[in-house]
């Protein structure tokens, strides 16, 4: 929560569109060097853009009770995301507001948003959350009726499928243009799980309306799933246990249907799918949620009496007498967080900061706290951030590590091996928009770290800059690793492909942030 949000950090938000090289100073007015540093400090506030409910058919709990848990586990805002469906578009998204509304009075200090998981026609689940107000019940409602693919039976892959779900993005657009609503944002929910989502429809969304499709899961949620049985469901982490469909985009490889060390392929693979889009310069942020349904080792069974067709919900939940051990998801904040850099502790500030990219997001409580710089002159910009500096200006990589600060929800102190920098040059836009590789994005430097409480300040020298580049970080506790896809010369230890049936999560932690840009001009 806000009080235990854990560093600070500094910088400009830069939500605008990079472009290519020739164009890129141009296009990004939020760069420091225009600016300069504003010596501003954000609260870095942990969240959750993916939760389920009563009102979701395969889940089980109260809006009050998801709010209670992601408030002990330490979150400080939240997003509850009942399936789009017929029954939910014509009675549930209506039905839960009003719990909605109660629990926000219940915790003041957790902020509770509306959304709902969109069935994105022609691909995959999305998260789809607006600012609260007094229509945000009235936005959601004729988004869900006019544009989900389920209820509109367009979930084929197909040109008009496409096309509906790039109206439904723009559909929010308007509604905020229109001032019906605040704020309106879109995240690509366990983008490779079904193969999918092809590179040509995440560009596609992205460049419709790129200040409300903003990213995408870089860590999908139901981690329980990997806990070995008897005690676990011996599944696999995030459900990733699939296999190409008739829907799936052919040219995605086998390994892309399953979690790297609890991560998606696409935000796992250096040099991937990712990093093309970073590559050329457009902003896409990632995310690790919860995806909570149905919790591991919780007693509550659903309530008797009732019919989710006529109700819109299920009974409230009761006990069942004994663990659910066959469950494959955590409560909200219990193992994966999404940490983001506000203005303030407000529902706009939230979303601002998520728009930015001021994300950075972990698992099992690796670390407690990330502050991570560029800096060039008397320029600084966090993450997210762009640093416009003169051409053969020298750029310094300044990182402050909070450590974890006691014991995760697992009971252990997680112990922090090696931090990762993760550089990558900005070659411009696409010719192929199905392209999901760059070769120029490489791990540049490790930090032996092996520490597990205090701090740690890393500064690591990136050189006179020259053309435009990238730089993102990723962590680890050095329990499972692998040489990465694209071979050790990109990648000498990633994270290793995990195994269904055998993938506890809380012996592979790792932390992710989003990406800081460097614009020689």
């Amino acid at each position: 929560m806000l009080r235990r949000a854990g560093l600070l950090g500094a910088g400009l938000a830069a939500g605008s569109v990079l472009g290519g090289v020739q164009q890129a100073a141009a296009a990004v007015p939020g760069s420091a060097a225009a600016h300069g540093d504003r010596g501003g400090r954000y609260l870095w506030l942990a969240g959750d853009h993916h939760i389920h409910t009563q009102y979701s058919s395969d889940a089980k709990y109260r809006v009050v009770d998801h709010v209670r848990q992601a408030n002990a586990h330490g979150l400080d805002w939240m997003v509850i995301t009942d399936h789009g469906s017929e029954t939910h578009a014509k009675i549930g998204v209506e039905k839960v507001n009003p719990d909605i509304v109660a629990a926000r009075e219940q915790a003041d200090d957790t902020l509770v948003f509306q959304g709902l998981e969109w069935n994105i026609p022609a691909a995959e689940h999305g998260t789809v959350f607006v600012h609260p107000g007094k229509n945000e019940v009235a936005v959601l409602k004729e988004f869900e009726t006019s544009f989900d693919g389920s209820v509109r039976k367009a979930s084929g892959n197909s040109p008009a499928n496409e096309a509906l779900a790039i109206a439904g993005i723009d559909f929010l657009a308007e509604q905020v243009r229109r001032r019906k609503v605040k704020d309106a944002l879109f995240l690509a929910n366990h983008p490779a799980r079904k193969g999918i989502d092809s590179p040509h429809e995440i560009r596609g969304w992205r460049d419709a309306q790129p200040r409300i499709a903003v990213g995408m899961e870089g860590a999908p949620g139901h981690q329980a799933g990997g806990l070995p049985a008897p005690t676990g469901p011996g599944a696999a982490r995030g459900i990733y246990d699939g296999s190409p469909g008739a829907d799936s985009f052919a040219a995605y490889p086998l390994e892309s249907y399953r979690t790297w060390g609890g991560f998606d392929w696409m935000t796992a693979t250096v040099g991937g799918l990712w990093d093309s889009l970073l590559a050329e310069g457009k902003p896409w942020w990632i995310t690790a949620n919860s995806d909570s349904h149905n919790v591991h080792a919780d007693s509550a069974v659903r309530g008797p009496g009732g019919d989710f067709a006529t109700d819109g919900r299920y009974a409230d939940p009761v006990y069942g007498g004994g663990l659910n051990l066959g469950d494959t998801d955590f409560w909200p904040g219990q193992y994966s967080r999404t940490h983001v850099g506000a203005a303030s502790f407000s529902y706009q500030a939230v979303m601002d900061g998520i728009r930015a990219g001021r994300v950075w997001v972990d698992h099992g409580g690796l670390i407690s706290g990330l502050d991570a710089r560029l800096r060039s002159g008397g320029h600084t910009v966090t993450l997210g951030d762009t640093l416009r500096v003169r051409r053969g200006a020298a750029v310094e990589l300044v990182v402050d590590i909070s450590l974890a600060n006691g014991p995760n929800w697992s009971q252990f102190v997680p112990v922090l091996a090696r931090i990762d920098v993760i550089r990558g040059a900005v070659t411009g836009p696409v010719a192929d928009r199905d392209v999901f590789t760059t070769p120029d994005t490489k791990v540049v430097k490790s930090f032996e770290v092996n520490r597990s409480t205090g701090t740690v300040r890393l500064t690591y020298a990136l050189g006179r800059a020259d053309r435009p580049f990238y730089v993102r970080l990723r962590g680890t506790d050095g329990n499972r690793t692998a040489v990465g896809i694209h071979g050790a010369a990109v990648d000498p230890a990633g994270p290793a492909m995990d195994v269904i049936g055998d993938a506890d999560p809380w012996k592979d932690l790792w932390f992710y942030s989003n990406p800081m840009w460097v614009l020689p001009a």
